[in-house]
């Protein structure tokens, strides 16, 4: 991917083959007008300077001299170019999933990890940055550097369904998830969740979707983590384990989105502002590139909701309810109809 004064649209999708809806989304805005005093950059350019940027860890004074613009410019490209990359593709890539996404996640996590009712994994990641001036250790994590955090839920295909980016890197994960806009949804049910449904071949009442996570975060009905690790039985071992399993996703997501943008494995030179653009368009290019197309049709009717009603209402401590879940899967994964070989 060598960056040059001019290339054609076909030219990019030759250095880019995997998807050329970045292109057509992105290269009529970024297109600006020719005076007389100056031509303008190219759209193609502008688009070529940033995807190196990102895909690679040079720093701007290095794509100075291999694009032959100035470092200034260089870095109002990146911003502005990653801006356009979330206004425009935020919609088609990462849309608000509806009843029938959560289901179509569920099926296919099922298939992957063993683990029914999953609509996704959930971590945090530190992402360095430079450190802003006067912020005191707002962005100093327990890692012992500055960092921004993107707060991200994932399916089984390593895909991101929901992002929240920008917390400040002190913040823990339970924070940063409760004061995201994520989690707000969440706490509110606008989530668009599909009713409980029983856990396959179980007799049992109708489980909630549920959200798989670690110790992190605040245990709910429809945020899962593992049992205390003191004490354990089999029983409670075997809960740890297929939650871990399914919760490795978002952890393999995040490996995924540094390996392949490698600006997000070093330091980002920026302030958090602009950083937090950065990572945005890392994580829409991420599943641009990386989108596996499900292919399951299965017909979800057999496990739908039936009339038996579940009490998910807060009882007793916080997290009643959620402990309450918890143990119905953690029963469900111990007997027969949920037990693996």
């Amino acid at each position: 991917m060598t960056c040059v004064r001019t290339r054609s649209n076909s030219e990019i999708i030759a250095v880019c083959p995997w998807r050329p809806l970045i292109i057509c989304c992105c290269l009529y805005i970024l297109t600006f007008m020719d005076t007389s005093m100056w031509r303008s950059i190219s759209a193609e350019q502008r688009l070529l300077v940033t995807l190196r940027f990102l895909a690679t860890v040079n720093s701007f004074a290095s794509l100075h001299y291999e694009s032959l613009l100035g470092i200034s410019t260089i870095s109002g490209i990146v911003c502005h170019t990653c801006a356009v990359i979330w206004q425009r593709l935020r919609e088609a890539v990462m849309p608000s999933p509806k009843a029938e996404d959560w289901l179509q996640i569920a099926e296919v996590f099922y298939q992957s990890a063993q683990f029914p009712n999953c609509i996704g994994a959930l971590d945090g990641k530190h992402i360095r940055v430079k450190k802003p001036p006067h912020s005191g250790s707002r962005y100093f994590n327990y890692k012992q550097y500055f960092s921004v955090v993107p707060m991200a839920l994932a399916d089984s295909n390593y895909r991101f369904v929901i992002v929240d980016i920008g917390a400040y890197g002190s913040t823990s994960d339970s924070r940063i998830f409760s004061a995201s806009r994520m989690g707000e949804r969440l706490r509110e049910n606008q989530l668009a969740l599909p009713e409980p449904r029983r856990l396959p071949e179980s007799a049992g009442p109708p489980a909630p979707f549920v959200i798989v996570a670690d110790e992190g975060f605040a245990l709910s009905p429809h945020l899962m983590w593992p049992f205390p690790r003191r004490d354990l039985d089999d029983r409670k071992r075997i809960f740890n384990y297929r939650l871990t399993r399914a919760r490795q996703y978002v952890e393999c997501a995040f490996e995924i989105l540094s390996t392949k943008w490698r600006v997000l494995m070093s330091s980002i030179k920026m302030n958090p502002d602009n950083a937090t653009l950065v990572i945005q368009a890392c994580v829409l290019l991420h599943n641009v590139t990386g989108i596996h197309d499900a292919s399951a049709d299965a017909d979800n009717d057999q496990n739908m909701a039936t009339p038996v009603i579940f009490d998910l209402s807060w009882t007793g401590r916080p997290g009643a309810a959620g402990l309450a879940v918890r143990e119905v899967y953690a029963d469900y994964f111990c007997n027969p109809e949920g037990a693996l070989p």
